[in-house]
């Protein structure tokens, strides 16, 4: 046997006891710390205060399900194909959060977070100056704005203003929601267009200002996608669709001319 020691901070066990986060698991966490706020002391090896929880499951909430997207189609679709590997159906959906849905969160909390000043402006003025700059600089560039733009909610998301209330009531706005809201408010001057702030977004920007790891931005939108994607496979077992959604594409195609590859077709 190995004379190494590997320690952690997080979950251990003897005979006896389990503890966690330095605590005794059974009579010190549960029935007393919500999930929610275990996740956060988990990935911060801090407890969170009272405000923090609630900015941090507010963007769970809001990142928790969005209806028949591809990763909720998926983990129906798989769960059709395996019934016995309900694990293979979540994980289905958790493999695609990417650029297009879940990874914005990350995408723009990181994006926020490299075009943030040195020296943080003290007004919103200031702060639309530094968003003027960057948004000229993608634009320039032919590049997105992590974060701008919805394809549904072309109006406004509902989620952003409701998160940018929260962490102004708990007074957690940091400089990562500022950047982003100043990017809402200036960006049509350079775009000709104004485009909303989506959830996805918001939601990076907020952990971002809770100083959660820049690197497990994305980990957080999979565990709130996770509770989401439980509850379409619940409904899928009262109320399944996934098999119409397979006749659909199985009974309503048809064989067309092979058609060779051309590179040039995908520049």
């Amino acid at each position: 046997m190995s004379d190494r020691i590997y320690e952690t901070a997080l979950g251990a066990s003897d005979k006896d006891s389990i503890t966690l986060l330095g605590h005794d698991l059974a009579n010190d966490v549960m029935g007393e710390v919500g999930f929610g706020e275990l996740a956060f002391w988990l990935a911060t090896q801090r407890r969170p205060a009272r405000g923090e929880t609630r900015v941090f499951e507010a963007v769970l909430a809001a990142l928790a399900d969005h209806g028949f997207t591809p990763t909720a189609i998926v983990t129906r679709l798989t769960h059709l194909s395996a019934p016995d590997s309900v694990q293979g159906a979540l994980a289905a959906g958790l493999l695609g959060g990417g650029s297009r849905f879940l990874g914005v969160t990350e995408d723009c909390g990181r994006f926020l977070h490299d075009q943030l000043p040195a020296e943080h402006p003290v007004d919103d003025a200031g702060w639309d100056a530094v968003a003027l700059e960057i948004v000229r600089a993608q634009r320039a560039a032919k590049r997105f704005v992590p974060g701008l733009g919805h394809h549904v909610h072309k109006d406004g998301d509902p989620r952003t203003p409701r998160l940018f209330a929260i962490a102004e009531e708990e007074g957690l706005t940091g400089p990562h929601l500022r950047l982003f809201a100043a990017i809402g408010r200036v960006h049509p001057e350079v775009l000709g267009r104004t485009l909303p702030l989506n959830g996805a977004g918001v939601c990076g920007a907020a952990l971002a200002d809770l100083g959660l790891p820049l690197e497990l931005l994305r980990g957080f939108a999979l565990l709130a996608r996770t509770a989401g994607l439980v509850g379409q496979l619940a409904e899928e077992l009262r109320s399944p669709v996934a098999n119409d959604i397979f006749l659909s594409v199985d009974l309503n195609n048809r064989s067309v001319d092979p058609r060779p590859y051309r590179p040039e077709e995908l520049q």
